[in-house]
């Protein structure tokens, strides 16, 4: 007899089949000119329930350049395992050619001449017309948002989040988490979730007071969907008072609460929840570690490290689905649902080709109307790049760099420091920058540039502390995004090593000397979590530099060393 973990593995390679006929056709296609929507689209609907999964679109509206990362570290049991895997690595794994479609989706080399072969990618009117023919095929397809939707862009700041909202009332999910929604302020999120006409899910989202479940996020939503009772569970990014500030949302905790997942996947089981899916925004890791933690999880949505993957990961019984960010792609996941278990399921990983999949005209307008107001501030030209300029890896990217140089020159600083956050668009050569453009990569509610002084000895610390938020071996303590950038400072850092011994070598680029620990240096930085920090917006900053500038150019960053990799 066939065992269940045997049989999903036998579905896992069915999902490749379905995959080497729907993902890897479009991967071997040697031009964007043979892409056609039908092609992009292509899947045998199967079994009895679908899922649909967009997460991490961070407001962006319109479609896009995003380079993925370069170096994308794993550590412990992690390294080596997808999605540490980059580059012409990554496209062996999957059989992607050189050159194709897929290689410009998913990886970063030769980003700059695909991206104009290929064209920019997502845009939610797209991605409208993706969700609305799986719908065809799938009338009651589940629709769930992993959140990261309601931020990162100049008119969802100047909004509050109202023009994502607007958007996303137009496609109309059936459930959505939470993370970068709360720097929105408490109030105003409760504010809308108030207003939505679909779940709003997080089981480890707790009273701060009476640490209970809080009152406007229900833990799991319940969807009665061909012919299966289905449990959807909300998981919000965990860590909200480490990587945002604390103050913005007293009166929520957050955490991992596996306990209490674990909870939950047994009273839905209880209620009779034939499949139970988990809303997540963890961390691709953490979600592998949860899935191997918490039994009778089916499939595991997960969000917040912005990982595209072909195929999903097994952990276990659950499967693990990686959709990406920015509206790059949408994942659409067809799962047979027998006798209250998971028995089989195909998956694919959708790319949207903006130049590819014609625009939805009722989102199309939706989104104009939430931009009208704004049309002239967000395309003023500001500048223009010679250079890529990008922001996801582990370490600096060229937008960092820029937004370094532009702190440093400024602020009238030795050393820049700006978070290792991992959304934000990229430009390509010869791109005009807007001041959209700029926002895109900078906005968030508490922007203060500030000017402050710190010892050698404390920025050390600083290193450390954010280096074992990404590089500790036990996912449950990968507390932030990646890795702080820096300017005007140079460091090696040893990924194998404990948290106080991995940074060493720190240097003063300006002048070639050590950083003395004893010695304080003027340092510039944005995005600080402590509440009443004083600076201009990093946006007025950045804005100022590449005026001064005209056109911008960003050379190679050879100022961090990694070892261990």
């Amino acid at each position: 007899m066939i065992s269940r973990r045997d049989f999903l593995q036998a579905s896992m390679a069915a999902s490749a089949v379905v995959g080497a006929s729907g993902f890897g056709n479009w991967a071997r296609l040697a031009a964007q000119q043979a892409l056609t929507q039908d092609q992009l689209l292509e899947f045998d609907t199967f079994g009895n329930v679908s899922l649909i999964h967009v997460t991490d679109i961070h407001a962006q509206l319109k479609p896009i350049y995003f380079r993925e990362p370069e170096m994308n570290l794993g550590v412990g049991d992690n390294r080596g395992l997808v999605p540490h895997v980059t580059g012409a690595e990554f496209r062996r794994l999957y059989g992607i050619d050189d050159g194709s479609p897929s290689h410009y989706a998913l990886t970063y080399d030769d980003f700059t001449a695909l991206a104009r072969e290929y064209g920019r990618m997502g845009g939610m009117d797209r991605v409208a017309t993706v969700v609305k023919a799986i719908r065809a095929a799938r009338p009651d397809a589940l629709l769930l948002d992993g959140g990261d939707t309601w931020h990162g862009s100049y008119t969802c700041f100047h909004t509050q989040g109202g023009d994502m909202v607007n958007v996303m009332n137009a496609l109309a999910p059936d459930a959505m988490t939470f993370h970068w929604e709360f720097t929105l302020g408490q109030d105003r999120v409760r504010e809308l979730v108030d207003g939505l006409p679909y779940a709003a899910l997080g089981q480890n989202i707790f009273d701060a007071m009476w640490d209970e479940p809080a009152e406007h996020f229900k833990p799991y939503e319940l969807f009665e969907r061909g012919g299966t009772l289905i449990a959807v569970i909300g998981q919000a990014f965990p860590y909200m008072p480490i990587a945002n500030p604390g103050w913005m949302f007293p009166d929520y905790t957050f955490g991992i609460r596996d306990e209490n997942m674990a909870a939950m996947v047994e009273e839905v089981r209880g209620q009779g929840a034939e499949l139970v899916v988990v809303l997540s925004h963890n961390g691709f890791d953490v979600d592998k570690k949860m899935a191997a933690t918490v039994p009778g999880i089916d499939v595991i949505l997960s969000g917040h490290t912005h990982d595209a993957l072909p195929e999903p990961v097994l952990v276990g019984e659950t499967i693990v689905v990686a959709s990406g960010s920015n509206g790059k792609f949408v994942s659409r996941v067809d799962l047979d649902v027998r006798d209250g278990r998971m028995m089989g399921f195909r998956h694919k990983l959708i790319p949207v080709f903006a130049d590819v999949i014609e625009p939805d005209a009722e989102m199309a307008a939706v989104i104009d109307e939430q931009r009208a107001p704004f049309e002239a501030e967000l395309t003023e030209v500001i500048g223009k790049t010679e250079s890529l300029l990008y922001r996801r890896g582990n370490f600096n990217g060229t937008w960092d760099d820029l937004i370094c140089d532009a702190l440093l020159a400024e602020r009238d600083a030795e050393i820049a420091m700006s978070p290792g956050v991992r959304w934000g668009p990229s430009l390509i050569p010869g791109q005009d920058i807007t001041r959209e453009d700029i926002w895109n990569v900078t906005s968030m509610t508490y922007p203060n540039a500030y000017r402050t002084e710190m010892t050698g000895e404390f920025l050390h610390v600083v290193l450390e502390d954010v280096a074992d938020n990404l590089f500790n071996v036990d996912p449950y303590y990968q507390q932030g995004g990646d890795m702080v950038r820096t300017g005007g400072l140079g460091y090696r850092i040893d990924v194998t090593k404990e948290q106080g011994d991995r940074i060493t070598d720190m240097t003063l680029l300006a002048t070639g000397e050590p950083i003395d620990p004893a010695r304080s240096y003027v340092v510039a930085g944005w995005a600080s979590v402590n509440e009443g920090t004083e600076g201009p917006p990093i946006w007025e900053v950045v804005e100022s530099h590449i005026r001064k500038q005209g056109t911008v150019s960003v050379g190679q960053n050879d100022s961090v060393t990694v070892v261990g990799a």
